[in-house]
């Protein structure tokens, strides 16, 4: 119900954030509890996605297997499970850091589970309304840090909010078949074509000049820059390969280069800022 793996990388990016805004002045009992709380939030919010979308899962391969269409548990028992994981979440985030990042995290919960999921079905801007709580977790971690928001953290979130289009697009790529039996057109222009590989590498290209804010704005040096915007570059490559051909493998590539990207850059700023 958590999904894990992806709840992992949104924590990651949310206790990335709360590191960065710390600087080295880290509360390490303060970030586990922000972190546990935040996991789960997010395991309320995916659960809520998969109440909603309970019928059409059972129509997918890659979810089939979940515990609601597998009748593992009744739709009943998983909104205990969501009011049980929003409450003892939000107020692990509000005990640990405080009311802004709270409030941020249930906004996030809201917006995913109640107007990106009943969105895949009808447009694909879904993807661009997703992208928000997508990209949100690294500043709820500054806020819950910090109790502020300023221009560095945007820098962040403007980052990942680009990285979710490719990195979606990818997935919904490579899974294109499985989305239409349930009626999902979440690729540009609902259909795997030339045109939608072309944005999708328009989306990772700006990967590559945004690469260099960080550094600009005093996120890290010039020698980590280089690394940022290389990771940006390979990226690119797959993203460009799929111009090329639009075949699955190229789709595949861009999605793991996706997984790898995210994490590398977060930590590459990371270390900057804290050596």
């Amino acid at each position: 119900m958590s999904k894990p793996r992806l709840s992992g990388l949104v924590i990651f990016s949310a206790a990335f954030g709360y590191a960065l805004g710390s600087s080295n002045n880290i509360d390490w009992l303060r970030l586990g509890l922000f972190s546990l709380g935040s996991f789960l939030v997010t395991a309320a919010a995916n659960s809520i996605n998969q109440i909603i979308e309970k019928e059409l899962d059972k129509l997918m391969i890659r979810t089939q297997g979940r515990p609601l269409p597998m009748n593992f548990l009744s739709v009943q028992e998983a909104v205990y499970f969501i009011v049980l994981m929003a409450i003892i979440g939000s107020g692990l985030v509000y005990w640990a850091s405080n009311l802004g990042a709270t409030l941020m995290g249930l906004f996030s919960l809201l917006l995913y589970g109640f107007v990106y999921t009943p969105l895949k079905r009808k447009n694909a801007v879904a993807v661009f309304v997703g992208a928000f709580p997508g990209a949100f977790p690294p500043l709820i971690g500054w806020l819950a840090a910090t109790n502020s928001l300023d221009i560095s953290i945007w820098i962040i979130f403007g980052m990942q909010f680009i990285w979710q289009f490719p990195h979606f697009w990818a997935i919904a790529w490579v899974g294109d078949e499985d989305y239409r039996k349930a009626g999902f057109r979440l690729l540009p222009g609902g259909e795997k074509n030339t045109m939608a590989a072309i944005q999708i590498a328009i989306y990772t290209i700006l990967l590559v000049p945004v690469g260099i804010l960080p550094w600009r704005y005093g996120l890290c040096n010039f020698t980590s820059v280089w690394i940022l915007v290389a990771s940006g570059v390979l990226f690119l490559v797959p993203a460009l390969w799929l111009v090329r051909d639009g075949s699955r493998q190229a789709a595949l590539a861009l999605m793991f280069s996706s997984f790898v990207y995210l994490p590398l850059t977060q930590i590459t700023i990371l270390l900057t800022k804290i050596g």
